[in-house]
């Protein structure tokens, strides 16, 4: 067949005899010029690149778009293209139905295509770089093809064609979209004024886009690219080269900050508050005020939802049409020839199946667009919703009532609650709202569908889906409280675990790891079960999805079988079983959005409840928020983008949102007074009030001391003065200068998550000499130097835990360092021991304060330093006793000064006492010992690079690139092996069959309507058949439905048994761990393998698991199924296979950076939110609250955009993984109409071709997921490679005899000790000899090896060589438990157990009660245990904080004398507690163990005077071994000077 333009069979063709313009064919060719017109001018001009001579306005990304109409053009662009293709296929189709080639048919309609395209092109590189005076050009065009189709229209017309034909149509619809495009055109230049005008417009970027911070570039890119994402691929494809950080992903546009959306809703929410005001019991309404603020988007988003779900109609629309075609094409052959001008229908065309194949690759394309387009709206709307709730949130607890805060009616938890908890239920809530509305319609159109294919029978299928929806619902209430029960044990098991970690070296001293590692295990065991039930009701839910479209299946083509004469044909079967895959997916997310809604409804009950708590009370001076801030509001023009002025700091103009104008507080006469108060009540928020009747002035510039008994009202009266208490009556008066100038150190020490510096300067400007002068006074030097990093060293509760001493110190630095008239002190003393009082008062308050001329009002108990004081304020009960100087006092008030006297007396003994033992150097040790380990940072790093050394160890980039793309196989095989290999066999085992049985399924449906079609049988027959074909189709559904549940429950099985293992290996191997591994690991770093590692492994990897195998497996079958049709196809899978590898790789890797980026900022957020509530009263009285709520939006903004670029990503993702499952769709019909297979397997292959789609982003996301999840096995088996201790002797327990040790001697031989074994040693070549029932002290300096002495008797180092023999048996050979059973130890800090006080003397429970209170009784106890309710079973909280320090220490010593061991070691006991504790120690020692061998380690010298024999160390050496008297007359000896420096 010849090819001409016009056709060679047709002599006419050529003929324009009745004028140019009546020819079809010169007017088809017509239109060919002005698309021929553009493709000339443009081509040179985008390939020349003019682009270098870029505008004349300088912006960092090439994004900028800026001429009017912008995305009408891309919208009307993309139409004109949809209508050239159709225009193109109705050309070919009418060109088959000839008897020779006629071009003119399609020939210019593909040139349209081709120009429609480089306009668009052309159109976005002169926008993006400026340059509108190229745009005429495609104003040309724009007119020449307006009137070339015109032409054709009118020619048609003439001609008569009329509607019905396909034709006439799209060439009206061309004439309408090419004079739109013409109108946008002329609407740029009459804007821009670019051309016939004189003074062209000046046009500058948006801020963002000047901003090279901001790379979040969805609001500001094309259309084009706003939809597939495009803008991403350079991040996405850079985390390959270098992990992304918070500096790669930049700062958020500026609509989508907190502090504008805070704005927006803040606005909305007053409004409801003005509509209530009037209305006493109404409260003001959140949801009307989040649909003001936050309604558009969502309406939008709907939009969007709505358009993809009617567009997802169309994939079984088009395969029923397919198939039909197909079986009608083999029922009809033979072609009947028709005219030469002959024009279709719309009908003729879309009987076509390639014309059907195009449409539904097409409307896919589109359906997938729309429903990214939708997600994406919603998230950023749900995170924007979250960043102004957060805010709001923030600013209302700056406003909180103290009194609330205090008497527990907003408790902390509840504060982080609303802000982990609820903000994001709300959030999640946007997230699945659009669900709400688009399931319905979705439901009902499938339905519609179903009926109109097979009648009743459909809603026969339609009811087994909604009855079973119900039972959905009830399994997702039942998870949400299985998980419920789950978190209460784990709670209670990390609490369990905390304690055991805590204690861990006592545990193992006394040989008690067992006993405690059984209650983790009980307690464990409880959660398992919990977990069981979570996983059975998991299975449940997982068995329902995959079991209700198969039961739906069955029961409608059986009825269809049975109830219609007709037979099923493969279009209707095919179509119908697509169509229900669509209705199945609605039913199952009704049960969680129905939850999630249930959920955000409680959530706004609680946001409510605190947004209209009670507030702080507005005094004269105090800038709370009144309804003057919103006026200034309104009077920023434009708050959204104009607000942000860049030459201010934005915490001025969140300032001037805030703060009204401030009134002036009343002058007072004189300046020598800084604050007054008369008159004054105060109260907490009860009304009654706490102080009364107040009347003080406070002199300017000089010291005021407030004393009185505990409780008295003296920091209340602090609060009182800065405005924290509610006034009743009366007034506090402040002078001019000094209101806005407080610092203020509070009672508990607050401190920030922050480096020791910015806790002490605080927001000030740095002064290095200042600086020095206050850590000085605070003597917080020596502190600093054993902190790893100095003052840079991160502290609070992220960071390394202080002790309150040195967290008291910071807290008055802080107040000291800034620099205000007036400084608050609450109590600093409290916490600190008498040099550094001394010091402080000294150095800090009497020197730098008062050089300063500052205001200092100092609440204290110690009265000796009374006389430092200008001006004294007495308090008891709430009121005020007495007001003046010393002198006053003691004149007008004698009985008062006396009473001031015998107290100084008493604190001067207590003093003495004090003076001996000092505590700072005990808080210094323990800092000390807590740093010590610096190999824990090392032990940290290298955890995450295990991974490297299974490859080799090179360093450099290629390899680390590696790590990060490769999934961490091992470690999945490692996770999956735990759980037992037989269960492994019987998932791998149930997936493939589950899957084999559900393609059987389909296959066999396929062959039964394809059968039933061909047989041209008799009627029995066929009812046999159909008997037949119905029975192993219900077998078949059956055998599925069955399989489906066994093998939900396997995985979940499985699962469990794998974290049931890991945990119990876990415990145990950290239970049983050296002594060194606990030192040199933080305590934080382990507990979080129990905590947030364990509940990975419980509770998210097996649903992953599980997903992921079902996707996979789908897919796999999909293919398979596709490539058995028509096996052309897997010649085409080749490229999209390599296109998804790509794909997978590159996202897997951003992925996981920013899944790690949204969690290591979210932690941050949170405790900035726990941390201002706990330190109210200090940033309000500092007067920082607009720096605190700017540092709340900065941690917001960087939350949000780090979970921002993972749903862009996750978006990226799908919308990529969509597109290739489309041309799988396309190649598979395309394939399958060339070879006609059957029609049964052609639609099973189509039917398959579409799942595909839904489940490839799947297999991705849950990859990815699963990478990031085995990050948790990975650091839990990096814990299971460490050395346990060796518990098992040479001897058998049964040679140890009974009561050994009896006697109590003890011989240490040449004994070595050391750590670890490429440690150096620490004990060299000791000996000594220890007689049976001797008191033995051994002292020296730090790290003489004192300690280690101790802890080589129980062989918690390694002794590598010399031997310790006691009783005559070497302890190396004698088995751990045994060893460690017979001795006993009191240790330097006291440990108890949270439990009763019986668990914590005898946790064996091996002995009488009788044998107890003997012990409590030698401890001095006995009498305060008798007191308490229980006696012996009273409650010891946890640590034992429910009695002093020197209580826990008798207790410790009663627990010793519990277990009858001949040998006592007393490793540094006396060294934490007072003198009265002490004295009863010794007396014990020498009393109730006078038939012991006691041998005590030290601290103070004094403590050994009265031994038998002692021991001096130096260095791991022994220097001196005689007795205390022998010693002591060698004038120039070690033990001597010792004594003598502790006299």
């Amino acid at each position: 067949m010849k090819a001409a333009f016009c056709g060679n069979d047709n002599a006419s063709a050529y003929d324009i005899s009745a004028g140019v313009l009546k020819n079809v064919c010169f007017v088809d060719a017509l239109n060919l010029v002005p698309h021929v017109f553009l493709l000339f001018i443009t081509f040179p001009i985008l390939f020349i690149g003019w682009g270098s001579q870029s505008s004349k306005v300088q912006i960092h990304h090439n994004t900028w778009l800026h001429f009017p109409g912008h995305n009408l053009r891309w919208i009307l662009t993309f139409t004109l293209l949809f209508v050239h293709v159709c225009e193109i296929a109705e050309g070919i189709v009418s060109d088959a139905n000839m008897k020779s080639r006629h071009l003119h048919l399609f020939l210019p309609a593909m040139m349209g295509f081709v120009a429609a395209t480089t306009a668009i092109v052309y159109y976005h590189n002169i926008e993006t770089s400026n340059f509108p005076k190229l745009l005429l050009a495609l104003f040309l065009y724009w007119i020449m093809a307006f009137v070339t189709k015109t032409i054709k229209l009118v020619r048609y017309c003439e001609d008569g064609v009329t509607f019905s034909q396909l034709r006439f149509c799209i060439t009206g619809i061309m004439v309408i979209l090419y004079g739109l495009l013409m109108a946008v055109e002329i609407n740029v230049i009459r804007v821009r004024r670019y051309v016939f005008f004189m003074n062209p417009q000046k046009v500058k970027p948006p801020e963002d886009l000047q901003d090279l911070g901001v790379r979040f570039l969805q609001p500001f890119v094309n259309l084009l690219s706003k939809a597939t994402y495009w803008w991403m691929n350079t991040l996405i494809i850079s985390a390959h080269k270098k992990p992304i950080d918070l500096k790669a992903i930049g700062k958020l546009p500026i609509a989508m900050r907190a502090l504008t959306n805070y704005v927006c809703l803040k606005e909305a929410y007053e409004e409801q508050k003005k509509k209530v005001a009037n209305q006493p019991n109404k409260i003001p309404s959140i949801w009307l005020a989040m649909y003001r603020a936050f309604g558009r988007p969502i309406l939008l988003s709907s939009t969007f939802r709505y358009l993809a779900d009617l567009l997802g109609f169309a994939g079984p629309l088009c395969i029923s049409g397919i198939v039909e075609s197909l079986q009608n094409r083999t029922d009809t052959t033979g072609k009947s020839n028709e005219t030469s001008t002959s024009y279709l229908s719309s009908q003729d065309f879309l009987k076509n199946a390639y014309v059907l194949a195009v449409l539904l690759f097409l409307a896919l394309i589109l359906q997938r667009t729309f429903l990214q387009a939708s997600y994406y709206v919603t998230i950023e709307t749900g995170i924007n919703l979250r960043g102004a709730l957060l805010a709001m949130i923030y600013n209302k607890i700056l406003r909180l009532s103290t009194s609330n805060l205090s008497m527990g009616e907003m408790t902390l938890g509840q504060i982080n609650n609303l802000v982990a908890i609820e903000t994001n239920q709300l959030m999640w809530f946007l997230f699945l709202c659009p669900n709400l509305w688009a399931m319905p319609v979705q439901i009902i159109m499938g339905v519609i569908l179903l009926y109109n294919l097979l009648r009743v029978s459909a809603l026969v299928g339609a009811a087994v889906i909604v009855l079973l929806a119900p039972i959905q619902y009830f399994i997702a209430t039942k998870l949400a409280e299985a998980q419920k029960s789950t978190l209460d044990y784990s709670t209670e098991r990390l609490k369990k675990t905390n304690e055991i970690l805590k204690g861990i070296k006592l545990l193992k001293l006394y040989a008690w790891e067992h006993i405690f590692c059984t209650s983790v295990e009980e307690t464990r065991t409880k959660e398992l079960i919990s977990l069981k039930t979570f996983a059975l009701y998991t299975s449940l839910s997982i068995f329902m999805n995959a079991a209700i479209p198969i039961a739906a299946v069955l029961a409608t083509f059986v009825t269809y079988e049975y109830q219609n004469e007709a037979t099923l044909q493969p279009y209707q079967a095919f179509a119908s079983l697509s169509l229900f895959h669509i209705l199945v997916t609605p039913l199952f997310l009704l049960s969680t959005v129905v939850r999630f809604a249930v959920k955000a409804v409680i959530s706004v009950q609680k946001l409510n409840e605190f947004l209209i708590s009670d507030e702080i009370g507005d005094d004269s001076w105090r800038s709370a928020e009144s309804s003057l801030t919103y006026e200034s509001c309104k009077k920023h023009t434009g708050l959204h983008t104009k607000a942000i002025n860049r030459k201010q700091p934005l915490r001025h103009q969140l300032d001037s949102y805030e703060q009204p104008p401030r009134r002036q507080p009343r002058p007072f006469e004189t300046d020598d007074i800084a604050i007054k108060v008369t008159n004054g009540y105060f109260s907490w928020g009860s009304g009654l009030a706490t102080l009364s009747n107040i009347n003080i002035r406070i002199p300017t510039g000089q010291m005021t001391m407030i004393v009185g008994q505990v409780g008295c009202g003296k920091s209340s009266l602090l609060l009182a003065i800065l405005g924290e208490m509610q006034t009743l009556e009366g007034k506090v008066l402040w002078n001019n200068r000094n209101r806005y100038s407080v610092a203020y150190a509070a009672q508990k020490p607050w401190l920030l998550n922050a480096t020791v510096e910015e806790n002490i300067i605080f927001g000030s400007p740095f002064n290095k000499q200042r600086y020095k002068a206050v850590t000085d006074a605070c003597s917080l030097q020596p502190d600093i130097d054993l902190l790893p990093f100095g003052d840079q060293t991160e502290i609070g509760e992220r960071g390394i835990n202080l002790s309150g001493g040195q967290r008291q110190r910071i807290c008055v630095a802080r107040a000291l360092y800034q620099n205000t008239n007036i400084v608050f002190l609450d109590d600093p003393f409290s916490a600190l021991d008498i040099h550094l009082s001394d010091h402080l008062m000294q150095e800090g308050i009497l020197k730098f304060l008062q050089e300063d001329k500052r205001t200092l009002i100092l609440v204290t108990h110690k009265l000796q330093y009374l006389p430092h004081a200008d001006w004294i304020i007495a308090m008891k009960d709430g009121y005020v006793l007495r007001e003046g100087t010393l002198k006053d006092i003691q004149t007008k008030d004698v009985e008062l000064y006396e009473h001031w006297k015998t107290l100084m007396n008493r604190q001067d003994q207590e003093l003495e006492k004090d003076m001996e033992t000092d505590q700072t150097t005990l808080e210094r040790k323990t800092l000390r010992r807590a740093m010590y380990p610096r190999e824990s940072k090392a032990q940290l790093e290298d955890e995450d690079e295990e991974e490297e050394e299974e490859e080799d160890d090179d360093d450099n980039m290629s390899t680390v690139m590696r790590l990060r793309t490769k999934m961490p196989w091992r470690t999945c095989w490692r996770y999956l092996t735990s759980g037992g290999f037989f269960l492994l066999f019987l998932m791998i085992f149930s997936k493939l069959l589950k899957h084999s049985v559900i393609v059987a399924i389909d296959y066999w449906l396929a062959r039964w309507t394809s059968m039933e079609n061909k047989t041209g049988d008799s009627i029995e027959r066929n009812r046999e058949n159909k008997s037949h074909h119905v029975a192993v189709f219900s077998t078949l559904c059956g055998a599925g439905i069955v399989l489906c549940l066994v093998t939900s429950l396997t995985v979940e099985w499985m699962g469990l048994t794998a974290a049931k293992n890991l945990h119990h290996n876990l415990l145990n191997k950290i239970i049983l761990g050296p002594i060194r591994f606990f030192d040199t690991t933080p305590l934080g770093l382990i507990l979080n393998r129990f905590s947030a590692d364990t509940n990975i492994i419980d509770q998210h990897i097996p649903p992953t698991l599980e997903s992921l195998t079902r996707s996979t497996l789908l897919c796999l079958s999909a293919i398979g199924m596709i490539s058995y049709a028509t096996p052309w196809f897997l010649v085409a899978l080749v490229p999209l296979g390599v296109a998804f590898y790509f794909i997978q790789k590159y996202f897997r890797v951003a992925s996981k950076d920013l899944q790690e980026l949204d969690d290591s900022t979210q932690l941050p957020l949170l405790c900035h939110f726990s941390e201002t509530a706990e330190g109210l009263t200090t940033i309000r009285a500092f007067r920082h609250e607009a720096r605190f709520k700017q540092h709340m939006l900065e941690l917001t903004d960087t939350n949000n955009i780090a979970y921002l670029f993972l749903s862009a990503a996750n978006r990226w993702l799908e919308v990529r993984t969509d597109y290739l499952g489309a041309c799988i769709v396309l190649t598979a019909a395309v394939t399958s109409i060339t070879y006609e297979p059957d029609s049964g397997v052609l639609g099973l292959g189509l039917l398959y071709a579409l799942t595909i789609t839904n489940y490839l982003n799947w297999v991705v996301r849950n990859l990815a997921d699963l990478e990031v999840q085995m990050g948790a096995v990975k650091k839990v088996n990096s814990f299971l490679t460490m050395e346990s201790e060796n518990y098992e002797g040479t001897m058998d327990p049964s040679q140890v005899p009974k009561d050994w040790p009896q006697e109590g001697e003890i011989k240490i031989e040449d004994l070595c000790v050391r750590y670890e074994n490429n440690l150096k040693p620490v004990l060299k070549h000791v000996k000594a000899y220890i007689k049976p029932g001797q008191k033995v002290g051994i002292c020296g300096r730090t790290g003489s090896g004192k300690s280690s002495l101790s802890l080589a008797f129980f062989r918690m180092v390694d002794i590598f060589d010399g031997k310790i023999v006691i009783d005559g048996i070497d302890i190396c050979k004698l088995p751990l438990h045994t060893l460690r059973s017979r001795l006993s130890i009191i240790l330097q800090d006291p440990i108890l157990f949270s439990g009763s006080i019986r668990f914590n003397l005898d946790p064996e429970c091996k002995c009488t009660d009788d044998r107890l209170w003997e012990a409590l009784e030698i401890a001095q106890l006995k009498n305060m245990v008798k007191s308490l309710p229980g006696g012996l079973d009273a409650v010891v909280t946890e640590g034992g904080e429910n009695f002093s320090v020197g209580q826990r220490q008798l207790f410790c010593l009663a627990r010793a004398f519990v277990r009858k061991s001949s040998i006592l070691i007393m490793d540094e006991a006396t060294a934490s507690i007072d003198m009265a504790t002490e004295n009863i120690l010794q007396k014990v020692v020498m009393t109730a163990f006078v038939d012991r061998t006691v041998v005590t380690i030290a601290h103070r010298v004094h403590t050994i005077l009265t031994a038998d024999l002692v021991i001096v160390m130096k260095r791991g050496n022994i220097l001196e071994n005689d007795t205390p008297e022998n010693l002591l007359s060698q004038e120039d000896g070690i033990f001597a000077s010792f004594v003598r420096a502790d006299m």
